[in-house]
């Protein structure tokens, strides 16, 4: 019985596999590779301070003894009444003796702070603010005084105790705006006083 020749596989010539005649080029497609997008850098966070410079600071830490020294009188009746409150006052009874020594001291520092510092266009807004706040606050202090002098209390009676209860308010008043105006500028923060802020903030502007 003769051999049965085997099929041939491969065209004449041929000895490889041609894929290309199997599947042509174009079923499947070179794979292409999403590139993932650069993200922009971030920019260097840069801190910036802004610092009072000291001598902003002393001029306004200064400024508020004006009113401070000149709101004394009205703490008489608590001083009085509660000696135990002079005791922190005591250790600044030097500087008020040679404050009220001086002939016409209020005159001079005032118009000495309003026209070497408020007025001064050498100082920083800061330093100005802070001093016409504080000669805002001092001329307020003046207004109860005149307002005793047109209508006196009196010696005894309602009157008086109405004087009184209203000179401690005062009293603590200017109390508490000086602490608060001389931490705030020792700090190097803006002090915004009630009913003086407002009036200071309008001269400057």
């Amino acid at each position: 019985m003769s051999s049965i020749p085997l099929l041939r596989l491969f065209p004449p010539g041929q000895s490889k596999l041609n894929h290309s005649a199997f599947f042509p080029a174009n079923l499947f497609p070179k794979a292409t590779y999403l590139r993932r997008p650069s993200l922009p850098k971030p920019a260097p966070i840069k801190c910036s301070s802004t610092t009072t410079p000291a001598t902003d600071r002393l001029i306004s830490a200064v400024s508020y003894f004006i009113p401070f020294f000149n709101g004394l009188q009205y703490g008489r009746y608590l001083f009085t009444k509660y000696p135990v409150l002079a005791a922190p006052i005591e250790p600044l009874f030097p500087l008020l003796s040679m404050y009220h020594s001086v002939p016409y001291a209020s005159f001079v520092t005032f118009f000495g702070l309003y026209l070497g510092v408020v007025r001064n266009p050498n100082f920083s807004r800061y330093a100005r603010f802070n001093a016409l706040q504080a000669l805002v606050l001092d001329v307020l202090l003046v207004v109860p005084v005149l307002l005793q002098r047109i209508v006196s209390p009196g010696r005894s009676g309602l009157a008086l105790k109405l004087t009184a209860w209203a000179h401690s308010g005062i009293f603590i008043f200017v109390v508490a705006c000086f602490i608060y105006g001389l931490v705030s500028s020792i700090l190097g923060k803006t002090p915004y006083l009630p009913l003086v802020a407002e009036a200071a903030g309008r001269q400057l502007d």
